[in-house]
């Protein structure tokens, strides 16, 4: 497969055998560095990191990756950079593609991502938005492909605020791989109907089913993997604790709710997570609110069936397999 020169923008953009085959090549990229086996193919090439929205997984993924392959790595945040201030995203992605080689973009608004990518002449890949997280939900998948040892079959639960980004993208992950998608949540947090209406098809087509529901029983005795975010995302207003507290309290991922999923049903969440008080952010809301776990409980967090680490560390690997299939020409090597 030929994937030079192309955009990592969503999920939805790449075939399922595309996807399985990055999946395919992310294991590999794990595997050499396990066994220290360099593998610098890039040792010509420098990409920048632009970040709007901080982060620790994102940029240490893309960062290690990147020096990995051999390449030189810049890291923008919004006070070094002119994006969209002094500067269009146009004329940004124009100049920076004189310079580099790849583009990545974590931030708010697809339309940025998706407007880098036209105006750009080298790859951009999608570190976050607003609307989707398909780095996040490649690594999941290569996380849970490798527990479970394959994917078709398996039923994932996202628990919680079901219209946020990471969710979408689990949901169209989910419909290319052949893995049966419930979205768990309060009815004003449902996924979009736009989004349910484009991955519904691909789900019927591979094999199976994508629910929407407000009910936890939906999962009991289903669920191979319970998947949760933070109920409050980084951007939006803080006097919404109080709100979607009172909305999501009822969906929080304890011992409990693993006992009634599968017998063999593991933990995943993006992080990070309000599982104990050892943030500011939950010392904060404790004192309002009094609460000491919001959207999983430590028990959970901390349990053999919490593969969140894994997680962590599998961006890296998937991450990696994207910039080096973009970025590898065949006849150059």
């Amino acid at each position: 497969m030929d994937f030079y020169g192309r955009d990592f923008l969503r999920i939805l953009d790449f075939s399922e055998d595309e996807l399985r085959y990055m999946l395919t090549i992310a294991k590999k990229f794990k595997q050499y560095k396990k066994e220290h086996k360099m593998h610098k193919f890039f040792p010509d090439k420098n990409i920048a990191i632009l970040f709007e929205k901080t982060s620790t997984r994102t940029r240490c993924s893309f960062e290690v990756a990147g020096y990995d392959l051999g390449m030189g790595v810049t890291f923008l945040d919004p006070s070094g950079s002119q994006m969209g201030h002094k500067e269009s995203i146009a004329d940004t992605a124009r100049v920076l593609a004189r310079l580099y080689d790849g583009i990545e973009y974590r931030g708010f608004d697809q339309k940025i991502v998706d407007d880098l990518a036209k105006y750009s002449s080298v790859p951009v890949w999608n570190g976050l938005t607003d609307e989707c997280h398909p780095t996040q939900a490649l690594g999941d998948f290569m996380t849970i492909e490798e527990h479970f040892g394959h994917l078709e079959g398996l039923t994932l639960a996202f628990v919680g605020d079901t219209r946020n980004n990471v969710a979408n993208s689990l949901m169209a992950m989910s419909a290319k791989m052949g893995v049966n998608f419930i979205a768990c949540g309060p009815s004003e947090l449902r996924p979009s109907d736009e989004i349910v209406a484009k991955c519904r098809p691909i789900a019927e087509k591979n094999g199976s089913t994508i629910t929407i529901t407000s009910d936890l029983a939906e999962l009991y005795g289903k669920a191979d993997i319970i998947y949760t975010d933070v109920w409050l995302s980084l951007g939006e207003p803080q006097e919404k604790w109080g709100e979607r507290i009172e909305l999501l309290k009822q969906y929080q991922v304890n011992s409990e709710m693993m006992a009634k999923a599968k017998e063999t049903a593991i933990f995943l969440h993006c992080l990070p997570s309000f599982h104990d008080l050892n943030t500011s952010i939950a010392r904060d809301v404790n004192k309002v609110f009094g609460i000491d776990e919001m959207e999983v409980t430590n028990e959970v967090f901390e349990s053999k069936q919490s593969l969140v680490i894994d997680q962590a560390e599998n961006r890296m690997h998937t991450i990696k397999a994207i910039m080096f299939l973009t970025l590898y020409k065949k006849e150059e090597k």
